[in-house]
This record gives C-alpha cells, sequence and structure tokens, in this order.
C-alpha cells in the first residue's frame, strides 16, 4: 500500500511540474468534446443531432469554457425551425444560454483565470455543446454563489423582465403592474423583481386543473394578484380602489387574453408585447388609442443586447440582478435538469404547451 501511495504522488508531482498551459492541454486531450447540431431547419427533433466535436487552442485573447449547464428556451426551438427573426448561419450548434467553466485561458487573458465561472454574452453562440472557444469579451465572470439554474438562465428572462419594467414607464413603490403568461419563466421574474421594488402585480394565467397549487406558487414568490382570464374579465379589484390601476401592461399572450389587460390599464399607459403564445393578433379598440391615449410598443431582448452591448446599463442591469439573486431575492424559474445525452426529452417537453410556460428544461452537462 505505502509503494502504491508514494507511486501514486511522484505521478502527481511530475503532473504538477508540467508548465500551466500544457496541463490545461493534457487535460482538454482526455476529453472528448461533443454538440449538437443541425444543418437545416425544421423539427428539431428530426433536423437536431449530437456528434463528436473538436477542440482547439485558444487564441491569444481567449478562453476555453467547460459548459456545466444550459436552458432549452421557446426561442431556441423557434430557431431550430426557422421561424425565428434570429437566423444563425447554417450548421449551427443551438443555445444561446448557458454557464460554464474556464478551463484554459489564452495568454493575453488577464481577468479571467482557470475555475471562473461565465455566463455567454452573445446571442447565438450555441452553448448546447460541452465546450466553448471564445474571445474574453464574450463572457461576463459570475460569483461561484450564483445558483447553477439562476447563472444559466440569467441573459434572456430576468433580463427581458428588468427591462421592460425599467424602460418604458418610471415605475414607484405602490404603483400596479398587470401581465399575462404570468407562471411563464419571464412572468415568474416579472413578479420577483416588482416585490423587490414595492411594485405591485396582478398576474393572468390560464385555468387548468392544479389552478389552485400554481396561485400558491405564485403568490410564494410575491404576486400580489394571482387571476384566471375569467376572473379577470369580473374582478372589481380596481373598481373599488383594492388596487390602483395598472400603469404598465406585459403581454406575452396576445388575443383576447391581452385585450382584457388593457382594459384596466391607467390613461396614457404603455402596454408592453415580448411574446404572442396564443399565436392570435393583438387587437386595439379605437376607444383605447383615441380617449385612453394608450400606448402599445414591443420588446425583443436580443435587439436591446446587441444595441447594448458594451453599454454601461447593460453591466449595472447583470450587476442588480446577480445581487438580487445572490440574497434570495430573485430564484431561478421552475425547471428539470435533463442529462446532455438525453437532449430529445428537453426537446419534446419545450415543444409542448408545458415547456413553453410552465417549467424550464435545462440541459446538464457531466
Amino acid at each position: 500500500m505505502a509503494r502504491v501511495y508514494a507511486k501514486v504522488s511522484s505521478l502527481f508531482s511530475v503532473f504538477r511540474s508540467i508548465p500551466s498551459n500544457t496541463r490545461h492541454q493534457i487535460r482538454l486531450n482526455s476529453t472528448t468534446p461533443k454538440k449538437l447540431f443541425y444543418t437545416e431547419y425544421g423539427d428539431p427533433l428530426k433536423v437536431v443531432n449530437l456528434t463528436e466535436a473538436k477542440l482547439r487552442d485558444p487564441q491569444s485573447n481567449e478562453v476555453v469554457v467547460k459548459l456545466l449547464a444550459a436552458p432549452v428556451n421557446p426561442a431556441d426551438i423557434n430557431t431550430i425551425q426557422g421561424k425565428y427573426p434570429s437566423k444563425p448561419e447554417l450548421p449551427a450548434v443551438p443555445g444561446n444560454e448557458g454557464v460554464g467553466e474556464i478551463v484554459c485561458v489564452g495568454s493575453d487573458v488577464t481577468n479571467l483565470v482557470e475555475g471562473d465561472h461565465v455566463v455567454p454574452l452573445n446571442p447565438n453562440l450555441g452553448t448546447w455543446q460541452t465546450h466553448l472557444v471564445l474571445p474574453k469579451e464574450s463572457v461576463l465572470k459570475v460569483s461561484k454563489k450564483l445558483g447553477l439554474v439562476e447563472a444559466a438562465t440569467l441573459t434572456v428572462n430576468p433580463c427581458t423582465a428588468f427591462r421592460m419594467l425599467r424602460d418604458f414607464k418610471e415605475l414607484k413603490p405602490g404603483d400596479t403592474v398587470i401581465q399575462n403568461g404570468a407562471n411563464s419563466a419571464c412572468g415568474q421574474n416579472v413578479i420577483q423583481i416588482c416585490r423587490s421594488w414595492g411594485i405591485r402585480t396582478v398576474n393572468i394565467i390560464r385555468d387548468r386543473p392544479n389552478i389552485t397549487k400554481l396561485k400558491t406558487y405564485l403568490n410564494e414568490l410575491g404576486a400580489t394578484h394571482v387571476l384566471t382570464e375569467e376572473e379577470l374579465r369580473s374582478t372589481e379589484i380596481f373598481k373599488t380602489g383594492t388596487l390602483a390601476k395598472p400603469k404598465l401592461a406585459l403581454n406575452c399572450v396576445g388575443g383576447k387574453n391581452a385585450l382584457e389587460c388593457l382594459r384596466h390599464l391607467q390613461n396614457g399607459s404603455p402596454m408592453v408585447t415580448y411574446g404572442g403564445m396564443s399565436r392570435d393578433p393583438l387587437t386595439i379598440p379605437t376607444s383605447s388609442l383615441i380617449f385612453k391615449d394608450l400606448q402599445f410598443r414591443g420588446f425583443w431582448m436580443t435587439r436591446w443586447s446587441k444595441e447594448n452591448a458594451t453599454s454601461a446599463d447593460r453591466f449595472e442591469m447583470f450587476s442588480e440582478l446577480i445581487s438580487m439573486m445572490t440574497s434570495n431575492e430573485l430564484k431561478g424559474p421552475a425547471y428539470e435538469m435533463v442529462d446532455f445525452q438525453d437532449y430529445q426529452e428537453a426537446l419534446i417537453n419545450t415543444l409542448t404547451i408545458k415547456g413553453m410556460i410552465g417549467k424550464k428544461y435545462i440541459l446538464k452537462f457531466n
């Protein structure tokens, strides 16, 4: 036993004596990088395939990132289908979000070191793979205190919620926001951010068999009121003065649902549309424009991120969101981890309504 221990210690000493860059390369070469990819747009279950990948050495300003987790978002599904405005050049690796660990840095990289946790900053980087080689400017270092789910889902839904609450109406504590699709990942972030800022929320959801359980869950997140679409039509909470009329409406459903929400808006207030899950158009009554002077705006996080890639606003937003997350004011969405090799399970579930407005399916890398 003593001889075995001595041999292991000797081998470890030899490994430690090897220059760090060489050690990194030995470790990288001992892994088999893999990726999901597609060569044509179409049904994700048919066009997305798993294959081995090649991992090149980083250039002087690059880092090698080993992915730890990456969510499967509805927008990822739409991108693979060819229905999303942002279309990567084919063949492509899907995935816009994720969190990884730095395993190697280029010679000119001084602000990142091996072991740091980072999230990708740019869209269409292809996070559904075990490793990424990226310019140092394309990643954001995050605290290891940040939960894996929160880090992996940081750059889309929390940021979408934050920007819509910050950019379209000046809100103060005690004001009211109304939103539909409140149990979506973005909706859950809206509830929690508003609670942290002292803003009241009226949250609209579809009726369903487990409605009481869902209402309880959203209330525990900080929702002021949770109503079904039917309950919204008959509610008296605004007429009785229980709540002030909303100064902002957030719409990801469209159709009659959105129409019911805008009926309650204060005069001159905006409705911000960031999705259309019902696939029904947003119909605006003439009276809403003439007599109430309501505003109708759209928001797309991808466009905002491109326009504000290096802005102070973007990094202040990340800082505030991460602070809220590490202090447990803001937690990640309901989720289920799926092993990377079982990726089709995540695709199947995200393709259903359960994945669109229910739990988040997250690929976990071993």
